[in-house]
């Protein structure tokens, strides 16, 4: 048996790509995107079709709706390749606006069902977890459409997620170890010591010892050490690279999240209290924030790309 078959014995794995033959594959439940991941689908030759459309629509549309269409054809057809949720990204340029987010929202909701995808049975709209982020999750829970709040760093993101109903969370892992690694001058951690592990396993315990259902996917892994350290996690959303490490190891896969244990006195912050904490909080701020312009840039890149197309054309 594959240290992948044996991990999924104990968690979801879920396919952290836009790559359709990665895919089919590797035959996961859920698949994820983000913006930099469909900016590098776009290169693909099984998007290139998608592409020249975008390309034509570039020049009769807004570059927001060239964006929703690239969005909404993508999750449909990764829909057709996996049987559970495709997370599918909002605009990040919105994580501070709650009405905006909720508008565009609604939108893509459209554009999905328009294609025969059911977005309330089959997608999951990726929110940055911001205070505005997750209230703009929390009306669209109560509507219908679920939600996957994702660039979350700390504790307080995942209570007010929980708080609000949403239905998962993408807490990081590898990005958290990246910046504790360059602050203690590190080239890594083991996997008992990694500070990203050691994250997701707090936000873990504390959503199951209280009783939430919203489902925690561990995400943004850097190596296969810090999948295996996180087995039973409800989900864990993983790239093709690491998958197919995973597929050839030949290793046994013990569970290592358990029966959930919580003592600290930690109740679900108010807009004030997560404000503080995540201020506090510097790994969480600067993570937060640098993952919004990366997002940011790669929807840019995107667009100018196809901006350059229509122009050649």
């Amino acid at each position: 048996m594959s240290a992948l078959q044996a991990l999924q014995q104990h968690s979801l794995v879920v396919a952290d790509t836009g790559n359709l033959s990665a895919i089919e594959r590797f035959k996961p439940v859920d698949a994820t995107t983000n913006p930099s991941l469909i900016r590098k689908a776009m290169a693909l030759e099984a998007f290139q079709p998608l592409r020249a459309s975008a390309v034509e629509q570039l020049r009769r549309q807004s570059p927001e709706q060239v964006l929703d269409h690239l969005t909404v054809a993508v999750g449909c057809a990764i829909s057709q390749r996996v049987p559970g949720w495709v997370s599918t990204e909002v605009d990040v340029c919105l994580s501070f606006d709650t009405q905006a987010t909720i508008a565009r929202v609604r939108q893509l909701a459209e554009g999905f069902a328009a294609q025969g995808v059911d977005p309330a049975k089959r997608i999951l709209f990726k929110i940055a977890a911001t205070w505005e982020g997750i209230q703009a999750a929390r009306v669209l829970e109560a509507e219908g459409l679920h939600c996957n709040l994702t660039l979350l760093f700390a504790l307080p993101q995942a209570q007010a997620c929980a708080d609000a109903g949403v239905t998962l969370i993408s807490p990081f892992v590898g990005r958290i170890a990246d910046w504790y690694a360059h602050k203690e001058g590190v080239a890594g951690f083991s996997a008992a010591d990694d500070p990203g592990v050691a994250s997701v396993r707090r936000i873990w315990n504390w959503m199951k010892a209280h009783d939430y259902n919203t489902i925690v996917m561990a995400a943004s892994f850097r190596n296969t050490g810090q999948i295996l350290a996180l087995a039973g996690c409800d989900k864990l959303t993983i790239s093709p690279a690491l998958l197919q490490a995973l597929q050839d190891m030949n290793q046994a896969v013990v569970r290592q999240l358990h029966t959930p244990q919580w003592q600290e006195n930690s109740p679900v912050p108010n807009e004030a209290a997560f404000r503080w904490q995540l201020n506090a909080d510097a790994m969480a701020t600067e993570k937060l924030a640098e993952g919004m312009r990366l997002f940011a840039a790669d929807q840019q890149a995107l667009l100018q790309a196809l901006s350059q197309d229509s122009q050649a054309a």
